[in-house]
């Protein structure tokens, strides 16, 4: 049985056994129970000549078949969100190209689809200029046919004065939507400028706000995001939310227990961390549809560890974790980041998620994570 040194946060090396088998999870059965979205990343084209401020070069094929792979296995796809580097690596035209592409995908294979609805055209401006930025970027996603994710927008962060412009650039956007959009908080710990979102850096406070939001229009809101990794807080906000609107947990450290609920509710999902644990999640739905919650927790509380690996601080950079695992996992060929993101974590760090992820069983080709782990420990100097 091979093994495989792995370097330690101290420099030091162990050896690791890794597992000969993976899981083999099923693919296409609806969820009944829970809606659940899986926030998905970008491939980027590897053999694109271009510097960290060029404009993003994605690699079309692969990243829409990595779509593909999360809706066989009954996910949702939640577009163009921070998952895919919005704002770190894609702007808005690659951003746009997607949100196109992977619709024009959705509709042609009868996948679920949300997008990200932001004002990364801009950089700053008036909340006025704010709020028709918001406008052009809804009228594309509403002209896909996809449902929108009103993204929290950094410009509005720094142009509002107070909860009386976040009222009234969502209110004026809600009057528009054509369909019920789902309303995302991201909280500063995965993009530091939108500290004080909601007009408040007092959560209780900007909470408050963000309900004033909703039930101004509650016909309008299908449901919110909550990304502030508090159960506790996100359990509080459910209860307070108006008959009809769903919480979708963006929580990356608490998700077991908050899709699994309470006797006075629960959350849908909508999770980074449903990229790399995609399959394996969708496994775990299906064990709660049947009401078994025992079941559930049993499948997807051993991935917690991992999760809490990938989104550590700084949080923002755990797309780095996510597109390593895609890589070994054999969703595409390469290692490489727009952006080069790919050099935002340590090699620690990607040991430590390869042997976690290896130890769930999520490489459907544990033999190719392992030579491809193996490639990359020889290229940082680490003999095998």
């Amino acid at each position: 049985m091979s093994t495989i040194q792995l370097p330690g946060v101290g420099g030091e090396l162990r050896a690791y056994t890794p597992r000969s088998e993976s899981l083999v999870p099923a693919t296409g059965v609806p969820f009944t129970s829970r809606t659940v979205f899986s926030a998905a990343h970008v491939v980027a084209d590897p053999y694109a000549d271009v510097s960290p401020d060029s404009p993003a070069a994605v690699d079309w094929d692969a990243t829409l078949a990595f779509r593909r792979h999360l809706w066989s296995h009954g996910l949702g796809v939640a577009e163009a969100m921070d998952t895919a580097q919005r704002g770190m690596g894609l702007d808005w035209a690659g951003a746009a190209e997607l949100i196109r592409r992977s619709a024009a995908e959705a509709r042609a294979v009868g996948g679920r689809i949300a997008c990200g609805v932001g004002t990364d055209q801009i950089a700053a401006g008036s909340p006025g200029e704010v709020r028709a930025a918001y406008e052009e970027q809804f009228a594309l996603v509403e002209g896909t046919g996809a449902q929108a994710i009103l993204m929290a927008s950094r410009s509005l962060a720094a142009a509002a004065e107070g909860p009386e412009d976040y009222l009234e650039v969502y209110g004026h956007l809600l009057r528009q939507a054509t369909d019920p959009v789902i309303l995302h908080w991201l909280g500063p710990m995965f993009d530091p400028a939108l500290e004080g979102y909601w007009g408040s850096s007092d959560l209780d406070a900007a909470t408050d706000t963000f309900l004033d939001v909703i039930a101004a229009h509650p016909d309008k809101v299908d449901g919110i995001k909550v990304s502030l990794l508090d159960a506790r807080r996100e359990i509080e906000l459910r209860r307070r939310l108006p008959k009809g609107v769903r919480c979708y947990t963006g929580d990356d450290f608490n998700y077991p227990e908050l899709i699994a609920g309470d006797e006075q509710g629960f959350s849908h999902a909508l999770l980074g961390i449903f990229d790399p644990l995609g399959p394996l999640a969708a496994d775990a739905v299906r064990v709660l549809d049947t009401g078994d919650v025992k079941g559930f927790r049993e499948l997807l509380d051993p991935t917690v560890e991992l999760s809490r690996h990938l989104f550590q601080p700084p949080t923002r950079f755990y797309k780095t974790g996510v597109v390593f695992l895609a890589w070994l996992a054999g969703h595409q060929s390469h290692f490489t980041m727009v952006g080069g993101l790919q050099s935002a974590r340590s090699l620690p760090h990607f040991a430590r998620a390869y042997e976690l992820a290896d130890t769930l069983g999520l490489f459907p080709d544990p033999a190719l994570a392992e030579t491809r782990m193996k490639n990359l420990l020889t290229q940082y100097g680490v003999p095998q």
